[in-house]
């Protein structure tokens, strides 16, 4: 591992593809097996180190979720017509099935595994794109996750010696359960955007939502307007993500790239082009760079558009950490294409890009609209969270 010091790690282990609720759940592992096969088809295999990490244990498991909600995963898992839905388990969301808490622990193992690397040096970055199940609560599963990988790798971090870790998620749904994790604690920052609580589960991620008595600013939420594209997206991200990043200083930036921004997304009212999402995974890497020392955790999320969306997006994201950019005018190979219709019987997309590279967008500090709702939106953000952290709103 030493001789790998400083090049990107993608933790996979093809066992991740039994997270699977069941084939009428919008959760389809399909989604990382194409993705897995296209990075592979873009040769990227060959500027990563490929990783598999051991599951999560019992130890690692309680940094951040309760010992009798691991029992009763472990108990769903054994024996799925007995779970409990006082934990969330069994549900039309989390359905119980067979073997959930071993697969549960081994994508909460693989982003515990890209911390560990990132914090050792043995990789400079490190992504989980099976990763980013960012609901599931100290106590019980939520919104398809069962195990909050992100929020154990950050935990992880912590215990090694940590002092600031820095958290983004721009995935559509709020990251309530990394939020609910570390709301007390100021060592972390925890930045979420997404969909209007208003319009989309899990109704939470208000602006107002800043951490607890012990860390106010630690918590940062943009509800942003359903409906809302690029522009307005990029323009949102920029106005809050790099001044607080730059003013927190992380040690480790960890990020998480839920697809289901998407305009083609069936769960959620965003209208956002996989180019948009390429860009921000683009800043969110120069971010690293710049405030982090390069140390970056790339985790995965929601998307539903498992054919369309998913696995381009993710690929671009394994590309950038692996600093192989690739370009979105790229023709997708058709060995993979082929291979979606197989799988699928659907047609595959035919190039990495949505036809809306370049994106762009206003810059906030050009000046503002108090009368447009994305607008209003970043002031509501600016103003519950940037005087806390002794920056101008």
């Amino acid at each position: 591992m030493a001789g790998m010091s400083g090049r990107a790690q993608l933790m996979w282990d093809e066992a991740v593809t039994g997270y699977d609720f069941g084939p009428d759940h919008p959760m389809d592992p399909v989604r990382l097996a194409l993705t897995r096969h296209l990075v592979d088809a873009f040769g990227l295999d060959k500027d990563v180190e490929v990783v598999a990490a051991k599951p999560a244990g019992e130890s690692t498991l309680r940094l951040v979720h309760r010992e009798d909600y691991v029992d009763a995963v472990k108990a769903a898992s054994a024996d799925p017509e007995a779970a409990d839905g006082a934990y969330g388990l069994g549900t039309m969301d989390d359905p119980a099935f067979a073997g959930m808490h071993e697969v549960s622990a081994l994508i909460a193992g693989l982003s515990v595994g890209a911390a560990e690397a990132v914090w050792s040096g043995d990789a400079l970055h490190a992504v989980n794109f099976a990763g980013g199940l960012h609901h599931a609560m100290p106590g019980g599963a939520s919104g398809f996750c069962i195990y909050n990988d992100a929020s154990l790798a950050i935990a992880r971090l912590l215990e090694l010696g940590a002092e600031r870790v820095a958290y983004v998620d721009v995935d559509v749904h709020h990251g309530d359960g990394v939020q609910a994790a570390f709301w007390e604690d100021p060592r972390v920052l925890t930045i979420s955007l997404h969909e209007h609580p208003r319009t989309l589960f899990p109704q939470t991620g208000w602006p107002e939502e800043t951490g607890a008595d012990s860390a106010e600013g630690s918590a940062v939420n943009v509800a942003l307007p359903a409906g809302t594209g690029d522009a307005g997206w990029l323009r949102a991200f920029h106005a809050v993500v790099p001044e607080l990043i730059a003013d927190f200083r992380p040690q480790v930036l960890v990020t998480q790239h839920g697809a289901d921004t998407h305009f083609e997304d069936p769960l959620a009212h965003l209208a956002v082009s996989l180019d948009a999402q390429r860009a921000v995974q683009v800043a969110c890497h120069e971010l690293a760079h710049e405030y982090a020392g390069g140390k970056w955790v790339a985790l995965g999320g929601g998307g539903y558009a498992v054919v369309e969306v998913v696995p381009r997006s993710w690929t671009h994201l394994v590309g950038i950490a692996a600093g192989r950019e690739i370009a979105p005018e790229a023709v997708i190979p058709e060995g993979w294409r082929q291979e979606v219709f197989a799988r699928t019987r659907q047609l595959a997309p035919a190039r990495m890009t949505d036809g809306r590279w370049p994106v762009s967008w206003a810059e906030w500090d050009a000046g503002y609209d108090p009368a447009d709702r994305l607008d209003q939106a970043v002031l509501a953000t600016r103003r519950a969270v940037f005087p806390l952290r002794g920056l101008l709103a």
